[in-house]
C-alpha cells in the first residue's frame, strides 16, 4: 500500500515560493513609482474624476480576459469577493482621487518626486491605524512616525514658514490615510477573495463613482482624453490591470512588514522617473525631507525579534 503522505518540500522549492511573491511586489512598486509621472501629465489635459474613471474602466477591461482563462472559483467565493471588491472599491475611489488632485494642483518642478514622497507616509499610517483592528503600536512606530513628519515638514514649509504650505500637500496627506487603510483591507482579505475578481470589482466600483462625479464637477472632453491618452494606458494596463493584481498575489506570499518595506521604494522609483522622463528635480531641502520619510518608513517596519 502505497503512502499518501506528501514529502517535505525541498529547500529550493521553498525558496522559489518565497521569491515570486517578492518580486511580484517589486514590480507593482516600480509601476506605482513610475505612475507618479504619468498622472501629472494627465493633468495637463483633463481633471482627476475623468481621468481615474477612464483609467480604471481600462484596467477592468484589461483584466476580463485574464480571468476567464486563469481564475476559477466557486459561487459562494465569487459572492463574498463581490461584497469585498464593493466595499475596496470605495476605499480606492477615495485615495485615488485625492492622490490625483494632489498631483494635480502642484505645478512645481519636482511635484510627481514630492507627491510620492507624501504619499509613501501610507506605510507609517498603516501600523497606526491598526489601533482600530487591535493592533498594538510599538514605541519604534511611533519614533518613526516623529521622523516621517519631520522630512514632510522640509518637503512642505519652505523658508517662509507655515504659510507656505500648499493645498496640494494636505490632499496627498489625507490620500496616504486612505492608502494605508486600503493597505489593512487588503490584507484583511488576500486569502480569502479571488484576486483577479476582486481587483476588478474594486476597480469597477471606483471608475463608476469617479465618471459620476465627473459629469458632476468637471467638464468632460474626449479631446482632452484623447491628448492625454498615453497616461491612461500606462495607468489603466500597468498601474490597474498589472500591478494591483501582483499586490494581490504578493500579499498572498509575504508578510505585511515586509511589503510596506517594498512597497516604499515606489517613492524613489518616482523621484527617478521624473529626473529620467521629465528632467525635473526637487530642491535639494525636499529631496532632505524625502529622505528623512524613508527613513521614518523604514523603521516603521522594523519588528524586533523576540528572545
Amino acid at each position: 500500500m502505497k503512502s499518501h503522505i506528501n514529502p517535505p518540500p525541498k529547500a529550493g522549492d521553498l525558496q522559489r515560493s518565497r521569491m515570486w511573491p517578492t518580486i511580484f511586489i517589486f514590480l507593482a512598486s516600480i509601476i506605482w513609482g513610475t505612475t507618479f509621472v504619468t498622472q501629472k501629465l494627465a493633468g495637463y489635459h483633463m481633471g482627476s474624476f475623468t481621468y481615474n474613471g477612464v483609467r480604471f474602466a481600462l484596467g477592468v477591461l484589461s483584466l476580463i480576459p485574464v480571468i476567464l482563462i486563469f481564475e476559477k472559483s466557486t459561487p459562494e467565493k465569487r459572492r463574498h469577493t463581490l461584497k469585498a471588491g464593493l466595499a475596496g472599491g470605495v476605499i480606492l475611489f477615495i485615495a485615488s482621487n485625492l492622490q490625483q488632485f494632489g498631483i494635480i494642483l502642484n505645478k512645481e518642478p519636482g511635484s510627481a518626486s514630492e507627491a510620492g514622497f507624501i504619499t509613501g507616509l501610507y506605510l507609517v499610517f498603516t501600523p497606526i491605524l491598526g489601533l482600530t483592528l487591535g493592533r498594538k503600536v510599538r514605541p519604534l512606530t511611533w519614533a518613526a512616525c516623529v521622523i516621517a513628519f519631520g522630512g514632510l515638514a522640509l518637503i512642505s514649509v519652505g523658508p517662509e514658514g507655515l504659510s507656505s504650505i500648499k493645498i496640494s500637500d494636505g490632499l496627498l496627506l489625507l490620500s496616504a490615510v486612505f492608502w494605508a487603510a486600503h493597505i489593512l483591507f487588503i490584507d484583511r482579505f488576500a486569502h480569502s477573495v479571488s484576486p483577479l475578481r476582486f481587483t476588478a470589482v474594486q476597480f469597477t466600483v471606483s471608475s463608476i463613482l469617479s465618471m459620476i462625479s465627473a459629469f458632476a464637477f468637471e467638464t468632460v472632453s474626449f479631446d482632452g482624453i484623447i491628448a492625454g491618452i498615453f497616461p491612461i494606458l500606462f495607468g489603466g494596463i500597468f498601474a490597474c490591470g498589472t500591478a494591483y493584481t501582483f499586490q494581490i498575489l504578493g500579499q498572498r506570499g509575504v508578510e505585511p512588514a515586509k511589503a510596506a518595506i517594498i512597497f516604499s521604494l515606489e517613492a524613489l522609483f518616482a523621484a527617478v522617473s521624473e529626473a529620467v522622463w521629465l528632467g525635473e528635480l526637487m530642491t535639494a531641502r525636499k529631496y532632505l525631507g524625502g529622505a528623512i520619510i524613508f527613513i521614518g518608513i523604514l523603521l516603521s517596519q522594523i519588528k524586533p525579534k523576540k528572545k
